[in-house]
């Protein structure tokens, strides 16, 4: 256990918050302009050589798994991405820096994405990458949150050690 003065010094839930808020209003602003510009009438905008807009409704989760999961998967999804984000905000004060900034990322884009299954069922998803012919499955401002959160939580591990004995 750490002494009060040490855990007095540590930051907060706020960083963590404030993060996950950001891409909280970024992904739902994000989609809002796509479901008016790309998703009504369906087209594809190219942006880069490697990037296009696209207009990709999303049943399921990562890359489209569970799919054909039905009611039951998606309130269970709702709930679970909640239940995950609630968990991190909370424990935040508790984590390594990096650990914190995972969180923040990975609750924001959980929400986002939580958000979405109750608005419309299915999550919207637009940005397309790839190379030629070969193309990343579409995404949004939400998944690059959790993905990027994730590789931090995961660097976290090899990069903060824990300097304390328990």
């Amino acid at each position: 256990m750490q002494p009060a003065e040490e855990q007095d010094r540590r930051p907060g839930r706020r960083p963590a918050l404030v993060l996950a808020m950001l891409v909280l209003a970024a992904d739902l602003v994000t989609k809002q302009v796509m479901l008016d510009w790309i998703f009504d009438p369906p087209r594809r905008v190219p942006v880069l050589p490697f990037l296009d807009f696209v207009p990709v409704w999303n049943p399921g989760i990562s890359f489209g798994m569970l799919a054909s999961g039905g009611i039951v998967v998606t309130v269970l999804l709702t709930v679970l991405a909640f239940a995950v984000a609630a968990w991190m905000l909370w424990k935040a004060p508790g984590f390594q820096p990096m650990e914190r900034l995972g969180a923040g990322l990975i609750a924001g884009g959980a929400v986002g994405n939580a958000i979405d299954r109750i608005r419309f069922g299915k999550v919207v998803d637009f940005i397309d990458v790839y190379v030629q012919t070969w193309h990343w499955p579409a995404f949004n401002i939400a998944d690059a949150g959790i993905t990027v959160g994730a590789l931090l939580w995961i660097g976290s591990l090899f990069l903060e050690r824990e300097t304390t004995s328990q």
